[in-house]
């Protein structure tokens, strides 16, 4: 877990680098970024995930004065970590953020996936009568009757997690949560949504008591190019009750565009750095200009870019490829990137012993006799 102070406020989150693009996650009032640990699981494990509290929740300090205010926080914390391509995750007033978030920044929130959330939630009496019950019980002491709400009527039936989500909710500043309240109930974001630029998918449970279908397809309706999927048997928080099949739809919805020229050149900069790049392009000449087009397309748009595969075992893999075919000419370019790839010594040994057992010793050899080389170059560098 990490901290960011942001507007004032010290915002916890939890950040896994990715060579492309970065899942960024907003959780649900009352809830904090654990929520989304078995969709992350379940994902591709090459994207890049981002997961925080929103204020007055989890480890996050303050309280949040609007939705706008909110999607500020998200917007800023996105800009800290250097983000540029996200795929935007969020379910209740994480789904409201989202709304915000999307329309506001489609310099790189690329897709978003807005689950059980609408562009107004509830009514000003609804969410009086639940600050209400909070000042005069705390969070603690209606969690029992906010998690009756949450989940569809056969999730709701594992009691030993239902005591788990309780204890979560009961952990929420009372502040916050009267906050977060008040923020959703002055939000009325269709204008928002009317604005987004981007292909959205807007889900939805069969079983959500706090924001019916009906309302999440009014938010479908809304934004100009959005996907409507209905969950069956699902009620408000479905990264908890069907992460898997949640983390399907994410994953098969995901607009990753057809611009693989682009994507490949940003893939292959992240990979072997700037500086090697430009050398590359400065050197091409008409008998190389289609090679150098083939090889950002392909096997850096195509092959680096898909998030099947993390960078760590993506940058193994080539090694052990490169060894093994007797490609020794590429494998001191390849250790080099392994500084931004995350693969460590020991994950290159590894790899070569791999190409001894299944490829020859010889071959293995003398991958590791480049290996040592360029990894002392680079220690002196350093």
């Amino acid at each position: 877990m990490d901290v960011a102070q942001i507007n004032g406020a010290p915002i916890a989150y939890r950040h896994r680098p990715g060579l492309g693009r970065t899942v960024v996650f907003a959780n649900s009032l009352g809830s904090d970024q654990s929520i989304w640990d078995k969709v992350i699981g379940a994902l591709p494990r090459g994207y890049g995930t981002l997961t925080y509290d929103l204020r007055g929740h989890g480890q996050s300090g303050g309280k949040a004065d609007s939705i706008a205010d909110l999607a500020d926080d998200l917007s800023q914390l996105i800009d800290l970590l250097a983000i540029t391509d996200v795929l935007f995750v969020g379910v209740s007033i994480g789904g409201m953020i989202g709304q915000v978030l999307t329309s506001d920044r489609a310099d790189v929130v690329k897709g978003a996936v807005l689950c059980n959330t609408a562009c107004q939630i509830g009514t000003a009496e609804k969410w009086q009568t639940r600050i209400s019950a909070v000042e005069a019980n705390g969070v603690a002491g209606i969690a029992d009757t906010i998690v009756g709400t949450w989940f569809g009527a056969g999730y709701a039936a594992q009691s030993d997690r239902i005591a788990l989500h309780r204890n979560m909710v009961a952990r929420t500043d009372d502040a916050g949560y009267i906050a977060a309240c008040r923020a959703i109930a002055a939000a009325d974001l269709r204008q928002n949504a009317a604005d987004i630029a981007v292909p959205v998918l807007c889900i939805g449970g069969d079983q959500d008591q706090s924001v019916p279908p009906e309302k999440v397809a009014s938010l479908s309706d809304t934004i100009p190019d959005a996907k409507l999927h209905t969950m069956q048997g699902i009620g408000q928080l479905p990264c908890l009750e069907a992460p898997e099949q949640l983390a399907h739809l994410i994953a098969a919805f995901d607009p990753i565009g057809d611009d693989t020229a682009k994507a490949g050149m940003a893939t292959r900069r992240a990979v072997l750095g700037d500086a090697h790049v430009d050398r590359a392009l400065a050197c091409t000449g008409s008998l190389d200009k289609a090679f150098q087009s083939l090889i950002t397309t392909g096997a850096w748009g195509q092959v680096w870019s898909s998030p099947a595969i993390p960078a760590r075992e993506r940058s193994m893999l080539t090694l052990a490829l490169l060894a093994a075919t007797g490609n020794f000419e590429e494998i001191p370019m390849h250790i080099r990137a392994t500084v931004r790839t995350g693969a460590t010594e020991r994950d290159i040994a590894e790899a070569f012993q791999h190409v001894a057992v299944y490829a020859g010793v010889p071959r293995a050899n003398h991958a590791l006799k480049l290996a040592k080389q360029t990894l002392a170059e680079m220690a002196e560098n350093d």
